[in-house]
This record gives structure tokens, sequence and C-alpha cells, in this order.
């Protein structure tokens, strides 16, 4: 009598797919095993948290598995099929009391956490000791979890992104190993979700590359589904529309650019979204997440993501004016000419980080570079690791490897011995020559090690806030014409050769290419990309906002300009803009450059002084004779020198003349000293 085989089900079909396509996740196995295994576990509950599509309930899936491996029992609930019904929870915990070494895995756990307090008090002490209860969630756990006794049978873990070489393995599993592969793990940003999605995508159209086309509008949908559609009910459109759009969210962006009283409420909202986590002094969105809803905004509203990318730049111009230059990170984000932003830009700092130079880095650069670049030019180079560390940075990754190298200068902070520099000794006595028209900043070498350019945006912009110099109008490139997107970089930037200045190092010609960002530095360069890139006339950005403090609202229309037409606007007299800048650089060093930003306060009170006896008087009277020099500053808040220092602090302000032509004098004044330090004047003004 022939027996038929045993028959094989569809759900054994899919758990043996499931089970080939997990990879990774190896440090949160392990423990997850001792949790299994242990008669002392580390752990009794176990919380696992993590944005959503990072692979919470696949990673649960896989605990289960192991869990019937080792003959305990298993009880999966999923928050979002859980029923209004009460004591469905409750029937599903007695269940689980009644086995020996019970695993309960608690999927979804955000749709269920008003069960807290019930959980705590009243269900999981019912458990047997040796049971493990395992709680996914996008949410972050509720405090009481890690008190009251529970702190000693609870432990968290927090999934991230999966590693390139885990996210090769999943596309793999996939079915997908093409030319492709490289591009979809850059685009899918170490999510599963969105490499299981990408896959898919791939399999069915041949043509579909992520690298050219990652706004693919069937992936869009399909990730917006899944990611964050249901967190998103009752958020104001034009505050997320913000928050996909900077670089970082803040309540002071969020008021200045909604310009009304909900904004703070609105953080809230945004802060608490699965979806985001705290930077600095505000939020920002997991890159897939931007990524995505960015595409979404664009197809549903291209008006209102142009608008607010107009507003957010200029509330970034006007606080980078007032004394913050670091805020050139976030301004670059807005900018998306992908040849600028080889070269400048802060998009690798997910995975990498710059930091200072370490005793020993020198020769870990060394050996990572034989063979591969000009050593006469790594000599140079090394010199100011060992002497002149300030002047040089590295960038590291998670494992804390060098992934690039950079040194950088201006005339005032170059060591002595990069005078006699082959490369940029020469480029040194030029920009002394011009540092009438403005400050500059030089790099010796910049050198991605990755061999795929991320890390190279990173240091452009490390070599600028490391340079000394806060806002500058020049920067000289080293250019080797084969090294890969440099001399495309330096075009875009409307870069001069300068070729008497071109270096031969180690029979490598080594190009000087200057650029010039214009009278406002490159603080009003990075404004006017954007407005270029938005279609906004060239001559709109030249309007250059007042400069603000970190608290400060930005009004709607901000008209402070660096134009010699909006100078005469404001009525700011032209012979005080040259006696003012005249003072502040005489005072200051005029031959070192940025000595008046390291002496501000000497400086900025020597320049009034100088002005009070120099510049002409208001009329009217005793009652308007010009106060005491010091008096006539900007206030403290708003003069910031690099390190965030304040320019001329000291006693308190006293009271003043008030008359009219006293205080229009005085408020000419503060203009025109705020316009000649933060925007660097040329003489025409």
């Amino acid at each position: 009598m022939v027996q038929d085989p045993p028959r094989r089900t569809l759900a054994a079909r899919l758990a043996d797919r499931d089970r080939r396509r997990f990879t990774g996740r190896v440090s949160e196995l392990a423990f997850l095993d001792k949790c299994l295994d242990d008669d002392d576990a580390p752990a009794s509950v176990v919380h696992i948290s993590g944005p959503g599509g990072i692979g919470k309930s696949t990673l649960l899936r896989e605990v289960a598995r192991r869990a019937a491996a080792r003959g305990r029992s298993c009880l999966a609930i999923d928050g979002r099929e859980l029923g209004p019904a009460p004591g469905m929870l409750d029937a599903a915990m007695r269940e689980a009391a009644q086995q020996a070494r019970p695993v309960v895995l608690l999927d979804s756990y955000e749709r269920m956490t008003a069960l807290d307090p019930f959980l705590r008090r009243e269900l999981l002490p019912g458990l047997p000791d040796q049971a493990l209860v395992v709680i996914a969630g996008r949410g972050t756990p509720d405090p009481a979890w890690f008190s009251g006794g529970w702190e000693a049978v609870t432990a968290r873990l927090d999934l991230g992104a999966l590693a390139p070489a885990d996210a090769q393995r999943l596309l793999a599993a996939h079915g997908l190993s093409d030319e492709r592969v490289p591009g979809i793990i850059e685009w899918a940003e170490g999510s599963p979700l969105a490499l299981a999605l990408a896959a898919d995508a791939a399999t069915a159209d041949a043509s579909w590359n992520a690298a050219s086309t990652p706004d693919r509008p069937d992936l869009v949908k399909s990730l917006l589904q899944r990611l964050v559609e249901t967190e998103l009910r009752g958020i104001r459109p034009s505050a997320l529309g913000i928050a996909v759009v900077a670089r970082s969210t803040s309540p002071q962006l969020l008021r200045a650019v909604l310009g009304d009283a909900d904004s703070d409420a609105e953080y809230r909202q945004l802060s608490e979204l699965t979806v985001t986590e705290p930077v600095g002094d505000g939020i920002t969105l997991h890159e897939l997440a931007r990524k995505v809803l960015l595409a979404d905004l664009r197809l549903r509203n291209p008006e209102l993501e142009r608008d607010l990318r107009r507003k957010i730049i200029d509330y970034l111009y006007a606080r980078a004016l007032g004394g913050e230059p670091q805020l050139i990170i976030d301004m670059a984000h807005l900018v998306e000419n992908p040849l600028l932003r080889w070269g400048f830009g802060w998009g690798g700092n997910v995975s990498f980080r710059i930091d200072s130079v370490r005793d020993g880095d020198d020769d870990d650069v060394e050996r990572q570079i034989a063979g591969r670049q000009n050593p006469q030019w790594w000599q140079l180079t090394r010199r100011y690791f060992s002497e002149s560390p300030d002047r040089a940075a590295v960038a590291r990754d998670r494992a804390d490897r060098i992934c690039g190298f950079m040194v950088s200068m201006s005339p005032a902070t170059a060591p002595r011995f990069a005078d006699t520099d082959p490369l940029v000794g020469r480029w040194l006595a030029h920009a002394r020559e011009n540092e009438a028209n403005g400050e500059s900043v030089l790099w010796q070498v910049a050198v991605d090690l990755t061999g795929k350019g991320k890390v190279q945006a990173m240091l452009g912009i490390a070599g600028v806030l490391r340079s000394g110099v806060i806002n500058p109008r020049f920067t000289y490139l080293p250019i080797d014409p084969s090294y890969p997107g440099a001399l495309d970089f330096a075009q875009a930037l409307g870069a001069t050769h300068l070729t008497d200045l071109d270096a031969s190092i180690g029979g490598q010609s080594v190009e000087c290419h200057q650029v010039d960002y214009g009278p406002g530095g490159l603080f009003a360069r990075l404004r006017s990309q954007v407005y270029r890139e938005l279609s906004i006339p060239a001559s709109a950005p030249d309007s250059a906002p007042a400069p603000v403090s970190a608290s400060a609202p930005v009004p709607g229309t901000m008209q402070a300009s660096t134009s010699a037409s909006s100078l005469a606007e404001q009525a700011i007299p032209a012979g005080l803009i040259a006696a003012v800048r005249d003072a502040l650089r005489t005072e200051a060093g005029h031959e070192r450059g940025v000595r008046r930003h390291r002496d501000g306060k000497a400086a900025a009170q020597r320049a009034a002084r100088r002005l009070h006896r120099a510049a002409p008087q208001p009329r009217g009277g005793s009652d308007c004779a010009l106060p005491e020099p010091s008096r006539l500053l900007p206030p403290a808040q708003n003069r910031r020198q690099p390190g965030g220092r304040a320019l001329g602090d000291g006693p308190a302000r006293k009271s003043i003349g008030r008359s009219p032509s006293n205080i229009s004098w005085i408020a000419n004044l503060q203009k025109a000293c705020k316009l000649c330090v933060y925007a660097n004047l040329p003489e025409d003004g």
C-alpha cells in the first residue's frame, strides 16, 4: 500500500522563506539567546525599540523559531490584532502561565501602551520565574519599566540600521545580486523594509535603479503606508514639511517659519514621532523617513516644499550672521546640486564623524595611503599632523577607523612653516595680498579614503569650521585633475584656476583654484545657491536678514542688506560704514586678517573710541552728545566671536540721551558695526 508523503503546508513554506531571509542582528540575538538558555537569565522582560521598518517584527519571529527549537512554548500577540474585548490579553497571559518556561512576544506594542500599568501590576507577576517576555514597539518604553524593582529584570535593545554586509545578504536572499545592489543599499539607509521593497521592485523591473530614480511613486507609497502614515494623522502639513526639508528642527525654527503660537505644540508632536530623534537643540528625521516624506511632499505639494526651503534658508542665514557659523552645516543641507554636495555637506554624519588628530594617526594614514597617494604630498601634510595638529582633522567611522583626512588654515592661523610649504606657501602670500577684500580659507589637502566619496563633503565643511575664519570670502582649493569629482566641484563653485600658483609635488601637478564667494562671503553664497535652485531671481538673496539670536523670531521679510542700495534705504551713511570698517581693521590687527575675532572685546572697544574721536557728531545740542563708545556696541548677546564669546562684554550700559537724532545715529553705528563684523564688507560697501 503506497503512502502519500507528509503534506507540506503553506505556513511551513512561508516560515522557511522568512528564515532564509533573516540576516544580521548578531549582538541582539546573542543577548536574547542568553535570556532563552540561562537559568539566571540577564533579563526576563526585553524591550525592542526602533522606528517602523527597522525589523522588530522580523526579529521577534526569529526569537520564536529559536524558542521552539529549544522546546519552549511561545505565545505571540500583535497589538494591531488585539481587539477591544476586555480580558483578551488576560486570557492569553493565563494560557502562558500554565507553561513551565513560556516565551511571550508582544508586537506593535505602541498600540497597547495604555495597558502598561495593568501588565506590570496584574499580568506579568503571575508568570513563572523562567518566563521570557519580549516587547517590540516604536516608542520609548515607559520609565516605570526601569523602576520599582522592574529594573532588575528588564532590558532594552534599540534596533539600528543594518550594516552594509547584512543589507547585501538580505538583497541576495530576495534574489537580487546585480550591479544595482550598491545603489539600493545606499538608498535604503539600512532599513530592512526598504531593502525588501526595493528588491521586489528591482526584480519586477530590470530597468529600475535606486541610484537614478530613488523616488519611484509605488515605493514611496508603500514605504509611507508601512513607516509613518498612521503616526502622521493630526500633524500640520507645514510643520511636518519643515522637519522634512530642514536638517534639524527646533521650536525656534518652527516659530520663525510658521509665525504662529502653535509651534511649541507642533514641536512636541514631531518629537514624539518614532521616526525622529534628538540632535543638538532640536530633532531630526531618520534619513529613510526623510527621503520618503520629501518625495511625497514634492509629488503632492511642490510649492509648499519650495516655500519652506526659502524660509528655512533665510532663517539659517540670519542666525549665521548673528554669530552661529556652524549653521553652514544646515545651510549646506538645503543645497541640492550634486556637484556641490560632493565636496561640501554633512550627509555622511550618520556613519562617520570628524575628529581631532590623535597620536599615531599619521602612521595609520601613511599605512592606508601607501601605493595610493602621492608620498611627497603626504610628507608635507604629515608635518601638520605632528607640529600643528589644530590645522588637521580626520574622519572616523563607527569602528573608529580613519576614513579621510584634511588640513586647512587661514593666513592668520597658518603655522610658520606653512610659508615654506611648496604647495600652500605662495597661496598664503596671495591671500594676504588680498586681505583687504576679505578673508580666506586654504586647504592643503582633503582626501577621502573610503574610495566612494563618503566623507569628502564632511571634510569640506570641517575645513571651513576649523580654519579660524567665520565667514570666508575666498577659498583656495588644491585640485588634482585626476581625482574623481574634484575638478567638477571646483567648476560648480565657479572657481578660477590660478595657473601661476600651481605646484608640482613629487612630479604631480596640483592646481590652485580660488573661489570668490562675493562680498557676503560663504553664508551669502549658500543662500544664493538655494535661491538659484528655487529659480528665485539672483538679485534677491543679496538682501541680508538682520542677525538674530537662537531664541529670536525671524520676521517674514528680512531686508537688512549688505548691498549699497539697501544700505542707502536704511539711511546708514556710507562714510560711517567706511569709518567703522577702517577702525575695526586698524584696531584689530589688519596685518593678520582675523585677529579682530580673537581679541574681539578690546578691538571693538578701541574701534568705538576711535570713531568717538573721528566720526561726525549728530546735531542737536548737549543732550545729543555722543556717549561713551563702549556703550554704542551691539547688545552682547548678538556680538559673537569663535567659541561663543561676546564682543565688548563689560559693565552694564548706562542711560544715554534719547533725542531722535542721537538714537538714529547710534542705531546706524550699530548696524554698520554688525554689517562690517559679520559680513566682511569690502571697501566699496
